[in-house]
């Protein structure tokens, strides 16, 4: 397997081309468009946009060198039978999960509002993985699609940086995988979270895992590949 090195902190993420990941969490109409979901709840889209292009760039690099691509949604099917009642009712929001916003029902799957933006979109051969929860291997299949691939690191970029990106790389690192994160390809509607969580994400050792940034990362994938 090609191995290469990725700058980070709190030391240099070591990996294997082959056995490698990228997973691009929830980059979707409603949370980082004007006019979304994000926006109805009062929140500052532009903080969550300054993380697309980073985000581009890592996708763009991960393509060229051929390493296995996931995206994910957060969202529920369209009776809303996956939807448990706590997390319906969590705010007491006037216009909330199943209700019609400006881009459709909010994270119904299938509406405007829950698709990837156009800035980001998969291309074929690229999985996209729905879930209902918070941290992308809950009640999904991820787990199964990086076991059949072999993969034991996965880069993780995307949105919210302390939700469902902290989430889903303390799954991962529970399930034995090696997780970094680019720094800037991540974002938070409030700053202060997101710094406290990548913070937290490489305490002790790296406890759950590493933090790079999006020139770190692909620095790192162009060398392993042209086998510096």
């Amino acid at each position: 397997m090609p191995k290469g090195t990725i700058q980070a902190e709190p030391y240099d993420f070591r990996f294997d081309l082959d056995s490698t990941a990228l997973v691009m969490i929830d980059m979707q109409r409603d949370f980082v468009e004007p006019g979304g979901f994000g926006e109805m709840l009062g929140n500052d889209v532009s903080l969550l946009r300054s993380s697309i292009e980073p985000c581009r760039k890592v996708l763009e690099a991960a393509r060229m060198v051929g390493l296995f691509i996931i995206h994910t949604r957060e969202g529920h099917r369209p009776d809303l039978a996956d939807l448990q009642p706590a997390k319906k009712q969590r705010g007491h929001l006037k216009t909330g999960i199943g209700d019609v916003g400006p881009m459709g029902r909010i994270l119904v799957r299938g509406e405007v509002g829950h698709d990837i933006i156009p800035e980001l979109y998969p291309k074929p051969g690229e999985p996209i993985v729905d879930k209902p929860g918070k941290g992308a291997f809950y009640e999904t299949d991820l787990l199964g699609i990086l076991r059949n691939r072999n993969i034991a690191s996965l880069i993780i970029c995307g949105v919210t940086t302390e939700v469902c990106v902290q989430t889903t790389s303390r799954e991962a690192n529970d399930r034995g995988f090696n997780v970094i994160i680019p720094a800037d390809a991540t974002a938070s509607y409030f700053p202060e979270y997101k710094r406290v969580t990548l913070n937290m994400i490489k305490a002790q050792g790296g406890i759950v895992g590493w933090v790079s940034d999006s020139g770190k990362v692909i620095k790192g994938l162009e060398e392993v590949a042209r086998g510096i």
